[in-house]
């Protein structure tokens, strides 16, 4: 399911952590509210791991990984990459990448399989996300924006993208990424997805003020509903789609 969260009154959760199948970074602070959230749903699975970057909190942004690997920019010191090494699974490979846009968690969205990288990125970057990741990797932009992890989350399951992103490009990117795809809103109407929302295959954490509404859509694409409740839900199997006025309705509860 899906779990509010804050971090020292900031609703980006998306900016302080990140998520994946087989760890969780969250930043170092003086919250460990926000940290035993995390811990609590997910250290029975898989490591949660303090962490800082660039001396940085803003781990979910400066970073971008999938069970594979993890992707640091140039300036993390070799103390946070070995602190890092140390902590994620020894299946987990740790790489700095020389980049000049070194907001990688704003550049870069993947999950197991596929990545959307900014259309301006280095070829070499490009070659080291397929590689360390194991992705296909396509250059693309969300709804004219080439921000792709800002605008744009994704698992295996499902994903969610910028809300005035048009029907034939949604339709061109479920086909891209091989997974369901809606156009919605997290933290009451806030189209920065990236920021707001971190996800994996049976998790997710959005920010404290995201509407019931809002996450009951992230909840059905991302199919985190709960076993038992799947028949009170509309969105079920690999070829469903949302019931278009759950967002209608997200985009509603914005307005009042």
């Amino acid at each position: 399911m899906a779990h509010r969260a804050s971090f020292e009154g900031t609703n980006e959760v998306g900016v302080v952590s990140r998520l994946t199948n087989a760890y969780a970074l969250t930043c170092v602070g003086n919250s460990e509210v926000f940290y035993s959230q995390y811990a609590e749903v997910l250290s029975a699975h898989i490591p949660v791991v303090h962490a800082s970057i660039m001396g940085s909190r803003f781990v979910g942004r400066v970073t971008v990984g999938n069970r594979r690997g993890l992707l640091l920019p140039s300036g993390c010191t070799d103390q946070e990459m070995l602190h890092l090494r140390n902590s994620l699974p020894d299946s987990v490979v740790v790489q700095r990448i020389d980049e000049r846009l070194s907001a990688l968690g704003n550049c870069i969205t993947c999950n197991d399989h596929v990545a959307l990288v900014h259309t301006d990125l280095d070829r070499e970057t490009e070659e080291i996300v397929a590689d360390v990741l194991g992705v296909e990797v396509f250059r693309q932009t969300i709804c004219g924006n080439a921000l792709v992890g800002s605008y744009c989350v994704f698992t295996n399951q499902g994903g969610i993208v910028h809300p005035r992103t048009s029907v034939d490009d949604l339709e061109e990117l479920a086909s891209l990424l091989q997974v369901p795809l809606i156009a919605g809103t997290v933290n009451r109407g806030s189209d920065v997805l990236g920021a707001g929302l971190v996800a994996n295959d049976w998790a997710a954490f959005v920010g404290a003020d995201t509407t019931s509404t809002e996450i009951n859509v992230i909840e059905s694409i991302f199919k985190l509903h709960d076993d038992e409740d799947d028949d009170d839900h509309s969105f079920r199997g690999e070829n469903s789609r949302p019931n278009p006025a759950q967002l209608r309705d997200a985009l509603i509860d914005t307005i009042v």
